[in-house]
Parts: C-alpha cells; structure tokens; sequence
C-alpha cells in the first residue's frame, strides 16, 4: 500500500539522517559526545515542529490547501540536496558550540528533515480521511520499524563498507523518491478523500471509540521520561567508550523497539514483565552508575533502557485516544521527546556542575510508579504504590553512594560542553594530585615541592614519551601537544624549549593552571591555543615540531577524528622531516595500533608500540599509570635509541582494516 511506503521511506530518511549528519561534524567539534546529545536536542525538535504543522493544517486547511502547501515545501527541500555540510561552519575555536551546532543543522538538514518528521502524522491522518474502515496507529509501528533498520544499518552495513559522502548522496537520491511518492498521495487524498463517509454512529466500523482518560500532560511525561532515559544511557556508554555512530545508535535502536512492540498490537506490551523487570534494573543501573567494567555495565545499562521504555512506551500505547485526535496525540509525543531531550542536553549541563542527571533521570522513573494505575481496586492499587515506593527508595540510595563515590576527596570540579573537570588528592607518602576528565585520570602531579616537576602517569620516564624525550638531540626543542589535561608532560620541558598546547575545553585550561604548577615552573616557553586540535593545525603555518605529542586518547572514550589520514596529513604539516609522533593509545575497549600503523605507512613512516607498566608491589611508585604509547617517525636514529629499542615491540596489521578518513570510519574493527 503506498501510504505505508511513503510512512517507511520517510521513517528510513528520517533516522539514517540523524548519524549520518552527525557523524560529518563530529571532527568539527573535538569528537565530544555531547555533539551526539546536541543533534538528538535538534532532531526532537525539528520532530516536534513537524508534528505540531501536521496537527495545525489538518485542523485548520481543507485538504486541497494541505497538498499545495506540502507539495510546494518538499519541492523547495529538493532543491536543498544534497545534504553535505558547507566547510563554512567549521569553527575557528572561540565560539559557543551548542548554538553552532544546531544553526548548521538547521541550514544544512532543517527544511528536509522536518518535512521528513510531519510524515507519519500527516500521511496518517490522509490515510483516516481516505479509509475510515481501520485506525492508522500501525503506520506509527511500521514508521519505527523503518527507523530501526535505518539505525542498525548505518553502523553495520553502511559504514565499514561506504564513505559518508556516498552514503549521503545516496540518501539525497532516495529523498527524491520520498518527494514523488508522498506528491502523489496527497493529490490522491485531494480525489478521492470523501469516497468513503464516516459512520452514522460517529464512530468508525472496527474502531474503538476513544475512551475518557489522561490527556496531554500523561501523554507528554510518558514520552518524555523515555527520551530523558535515552540521552541519559547514551551518554554514559559514549563518555566512557568513543563518541561514534556505533554507540549513539544501540540505545536509539532499543528506544525504537520499544516503540514498535508498544504500539504494533496491544498483546505485545506486557505490564507484568516489563513493570518489575524495570523495578529491578533501575536500582541496578544506579548501584552501577559509577562502574569502569563495562563489559558488565553496557548489557545492564541496554537492558534497564530498553525496559524502562516499555514501561513507558506500553502505557503510552494503552492511553492512545481514537484517531479522530491522531494529530494531537503525535504533538504530545514529539513535546515530550523534545523537552526531554531538553532537560538532558541543556538544562543539566547549565545547573549542575557534575555529571548527574543521570541518577535524577532515574530516580523520576521510578518515582512515576507512584502514579501508575496499578488496578481497580484499592488493595491492587496500595500494593502497586508501596512496591514503586520501595523501589523509589533503593533508586535513591544507590544514587546517594554514586553521587558521594563522584564527589569523594574532590577539590574542585567544572563543566563545559566537553565534560566535567574534577582534581583530586590522593594521600600516599606524597600527595598527590590528579585531573579526572569524565572518569579517567589525565594527568597528575606530586604535590612536595622537590617533587612537583617530576614526571608521573601516563608520563613516566619507561613510557613512550619519557623514552621518546630522552632520545632526542641536545639542544632547543619544538613540542607540540594536542591534549592539555593536568599539564604533567611538561615534566619533560627543558630550557630553550617552546611548547604548544592544543586543548578544546577551557575547563580543563582553568583547572590545569588553577590546581598544577607545571604551566608555571617549566622552563622555555609556552602557549595555549583554545580550540580543537586538529582544526588549530589545519589553520596555522607550519610550527616545525620536534615532537608533536597525541595526547587527546588518556581516557576511554577517543575522538576517532584524530586518528584519519586527514588528520596525520595535518601532523605531518607541522613536524620537521625527522620529527616524532607520539599517540598515547591506553585504550580498555579500542586497539588503536592497527589504525595508526595504517597512518604510519600511508606517510612513509614507521611506527612502534611502547608498553609500561609500572611494578606497583615492588616499589612506591604510585604516580605512575600503565600505558600503551605508538612512536611514529622517520627518524631512524629516534627507533635505534637504546631507550627505544630495548622496548619496542612491531605493530601487526589488521586484515581488512582500511585507513581511516573523515569519510569512513570502522569502529567495530577495532573494539577489543
């Protein structure tokens, strides 16, 4: 039937646009995953305007003008092909990047991607006009389901194949289809929507009359607690993991099941399996909110999300109204969405200072349980409130513990777009002190003040840079760092040098020049340049660096921008002929070897990996970190050091890993 096939390509549109667009700007704004929250913000939104033209024009245009005006809007869309964001919106480092993000949306997606949005409401409302005889409220399945394959085949079978140039102008050219097809509905609906005449009695034949119940407001928290629970879940995996379509798209794709199964048959929803297993898996999520084992929390965290959704998204379905107020019922969905996305990509970053929201998020989840309708009698209805009380409760505590464990021993803590900035003191025979950016330490130093300019962490005098530095020339070096964080590889500074720090996130200036004296006491010179690293050396004229230090990989979660040929095209600019690269690559889930030896090759270079770790048992040394670091260089005499040599070790190839470009990335090839 063509109204569902306009409901399905549109819904296929609508949600491979969403990874494919973001994952063109991710490299402009220093990979963060915040830019996923960001988009998801602009995505409900565009959503909720769409839903919101569907609602008013079918109310207020007879449906003559509804098929000129929407003809005449996805004419002008077309136009608008095809989606490849200008170079224009790069940013140069100063600006404030939310608003950029979305205005570049807005101009590069905004007109196709709302009309793409207004689809499923709007072609199913013409759908009621022209067959009376069933209610639409399968298309809204069938839409979902749509956009499941959408999501799960752009990091499966789209991205490790096909650039995302290709991918784009594939997806301008089935927009096109998208505009023929839904022209052709909408003048079909003009000929033929009174052929068939509502029933006498009002309501349709086998269609339920609406039931008196909830309205917007239900609607509207129902829908909106899934969307908070989304962004919630997805940024714990992609702060901890890497800011890529991989892991933006498992949470949306759950999000989207629970949809279809909700709202494709009333059997599928079942309140006495999904009500306690989300009574069980909220406390657990909260107790593990704090936890680096991912391999157990991500299986927890996909399915306390994918349950909670239901909960959520089952007793939306069961409140549908008939589909006399289809229109109003989607608007309420979409404002929900929308606020949701909301509190969680807007408002929680301005009000608190660390990362919260997700124990607020599930602590209000289970709190909805108060208000349930848990049955038709009283004893039913105490049970079903006592047991979310008790429930409430265990969330609450949990959060408690996680909270006190984030804030434990802190001094101070910021944050900006590109995360939280904690530093902490650590007693030991020194003190010590460290920076924490997301949950993973960048950086640190030994508080005596003998001690303070002694390398430490990642920075060790057996790691790659420690070995690196002290097998380079004597004399004034050139060192460039992208990665700012405590500021402990200025350890290595000597007198004469000139150092240049690349660091995004001026949280991280203020505290590394607040908290640690390494800016100050190292000897040569330096400067810090705001703004996202690679973009700074695509900019400015070649610094000639004696060494340029890749330090943006000391946590768990790696912007895979820095690791494409376009990126080392911009290393390579500014190092001298025989001047050394060094990436830090200690990574729990990611092997990064096999990409940059990729890298390295590609420029005619070689590449070793340096391993450290430091025996804590046998010696006092517990400043120091275990770490995996890549020397990338020319310089023969750099790989014959007897620093280096004794050390390192070849990097192996991984079969049927392609280099990595800005166009394509493979991230599943290279998950530990």
């Amino acid at each position: 039937m063509i109204y569902g096939l306009v409901i399905f390509v549109s819904a296929f549109l609508l949600f491979l646009v969403q990874p494919l667009i973001a994952k063109q700007i991710l490299p402009w704004f220093g990979g963060s995953a915040a830019v996923w929250a960001t988009c998801l913000l602009f995505f409900q939104s565009a959503l909720l305007a769409g839903y919101a033209y569907a609602d008013v024009i079918t109310r207020w245009l007879s449906i003559k003008r509804q098929a000129m005006l929407h003809t005449a809007l996805l004419i002008v869309a077309a136009f608008m092909m095809p989606i490849i964001v200008a170079g224009h919106w790069k940013p140069t480092g100063d600006e404030e990047p939310i608003s950029r993000i979305l205005l570049l949306l807005a101009a590069t997606i905004g007109l196709p991607y709302f009309l793409l949005s207004t689809t499923t409401p709007l072609v199913g409302a013409w759908y009621w006009r022209r067959h009376r005889s069933s209610a639409p409220y399968r298309l809204f399945a069938l839409s979902n389901f749509a956009s499941l394959l959408a999501l799960l085949g752009f990091p499966f079978l789209m991205e490790p194949w096909v650039g995302n140039q290709q991918i784009a102008i594939a997806w301008s050219a089935l927009f096109g289809v998208f505009v023929v097809l839904c022209t052709i509905i909408a003048w079909q609906t003009v000929r033929h929507g009174h052929a068939v005449e509502p029933a006498a009695s009002g309501a349709p034949q086998g269609v339920k009359a609406p039931a008196e119940g909830p309205g917007w407001l239900t609607w509207m928290t129902l829908s909106g607690m899934g969307s908070a629970m989304l962004l919630g879940v997805s940024s714990h995996l992609t702060q901890n993991i890497s800011s890529a379509p991989l892991l933006w798209v498992i949470p949306l794709a759950l999000y989207l099941v629970s949809f279809i199964v909700a709202f494709d048959h009333p059997r599928w929803y079942l309140r006495w399996l999904f009500l306690p297993a989300a009574a069980v898996l909220l406390p657990l999520m909260a107790w593990l909110s704090d936890s680096l084992d991912l391999a157990k929390v991500t299986p927890i965290y996909a399915l306390g999300l994918f349950a909670v959704c239901m909960a959520f998204h089952g007793e939306l379905a069961r409140l549908k109204p008939g589909p006399e107020r289809l229109t109003s019922f989607y608007l309420a969905i979409s404002v929900g969405g929308a606020l949701g996305c909301l509190a969680m990509a807007v408002v929680a970053p301005l009000v608190f200072n660390g990362y919260y929201e997700l124990y607020v998020v599930l602590a209000v989840s289970a709190a909805t349980g108060l208000f349930m309708p848990w049955g038709r009698t009283a004893s039913w209805r105490l049970a079903g409130r006592v047991a979310a009380a008790v429930v409430l409760s265990a969330v609450v505590g949990a959060s408690w513990q996680g909270i006190a464990t984030y804030g434990d021993r802190v001094r101070s803590m910021e944050r900006d777009f590109y995360g939280v900035v904690r530093t902490r003191d650590s007693q030991g025979d020194v003190v010590f002190r460290s920076m924490i950016h997301g949950a993973i330490s960048h950086g640190g130093q030994l508080l005596r003040e003998d001690l303070q300019m002694a390398p430490s962490t990642y920075f060790g005098p057996a790691s790659g840079y420690g070995r690196t530095f002290s097998s380079l020339p004597e004399g004034p070096r050139r060192v460039g760092v992208i990665g700012l964080g405590a500021g402990a590889l200025a350890a290595w500074a000597r007198p004469g040098d000139h150092w240049v720090f690349y660091e995004i996130s001026p949280a991280v200036v203020r505290a590394a020049k607040a908290e640690f004296t390494f800016l100050a006491k190292m000897p040569g010179t330096h400067e810090i340049v705001i703004g996202d690293g690679r973009l700074a050396l695509e900019r400015e004229s070649p610094r000639q660096f004696d060494l340029l230090a890749m330090d943006a990989f000391a946590g768990d979660s790696i912007p895979t921008h820095l690791i494409t040929r376009e990126a080392m095209a911009a290393y390579v600019k500014h190092l001298k002929p025989d001047g050394v690269l060094v990436f830090q690559a200690t990574n729990r889930f990611v092997d990064l070897m096999p990409a940059v030896k990729n890298l390295a090759d590609a420029f005619g270079m070689q590449a070793v990996l340096v391993s450290d770790s430091p025996d804590f048992d046998s010696g006092p040394e517990y400043w120091l970190s275990t770490t995996d670091q890549v020397i990338v260089t020319r310089n023969k005499a750099i790989l014959e050091a007897a620093a280096v040599r004794e050390v390192a070790t070849p990097i192996q190839s991984k079969p049927g890993l392609r280099i990595f470009t800005d166009d394509y990335i493979n991230l599943v090839k290279i998950l530990k």
